[in-house]
């Protein structure tokens, strides 16, 4: 093996290893939150979106053009498969599953990040996500105790009842 190869190989390993940490962690987030999708499907979508810009990137002599048309395919996909988790109540019509279709979504964007090799971007998003999802749900409880309202967040439902 020439050193060419093991520069490439280092780099294709450190943006899938960058996607499956993203799907990791948000996946993780999910799983501990009680919801459906989680490590697995974050992890794969993640990986799925990274592989898609990394062949793009190694085909295409316009990359803009070629990542522009992934990244529309990926978007919409994916929000396919983000539908498949939202989930309505027949009987309260209250609806489940919003922020873990968000997550997945986001997720195959952040892997798409690392796949095209943007590293400080899918590592600052990367960041700038969980601390959305873990201070989020708790903002949300407080900014509803705050002001009296009667708004259910997914994690805290059983603490805002009265």
């Amino acid at each position: 093996m020439d050193i060419t190869n093991f520069n490439v190989s280092v780099d294709v390993f450190a943006r899938l290893g960058f996607a499956v940490l993203t799907g990791f962690i948000l996946g993780l987030n999910r799983w501990l939150n009680h919801k459906d999708a989680g490590i697995r499907t974050h992890s794969l979508v993640s990986i799925g979106a990274a592989v898609a810009m990394m062949l793009i990137s190694g085909l295409s002599s316009d990359e803009s053009q070629a990542y522009s048309r992934v990244l529309q395919g990926l978007i919409t996909g994916v929000g396919f498969l983000g539908a498949g988790v939202i989930l309505r109540e027949n009987k309260t019509q209250k609806i489940h599953g919003l922020t873990t279709a968000a997550s997945i979504w986001v997720c195959a964007l952040v892997g798409a990040t690392f796949g095209a090799g943007q590293f400080i971007l899918g590592l600052s998003t990367l960041l700038v996500i969980l601390f959305v999802l873990v201070v989020g749900g708790r903002a949300e409880f407080l900014v509803s105790r705050l002001f009296n309202l009667k708004i259910e967040s997914e994690n805290f439902r059983q603490e805002n009842k009265d």
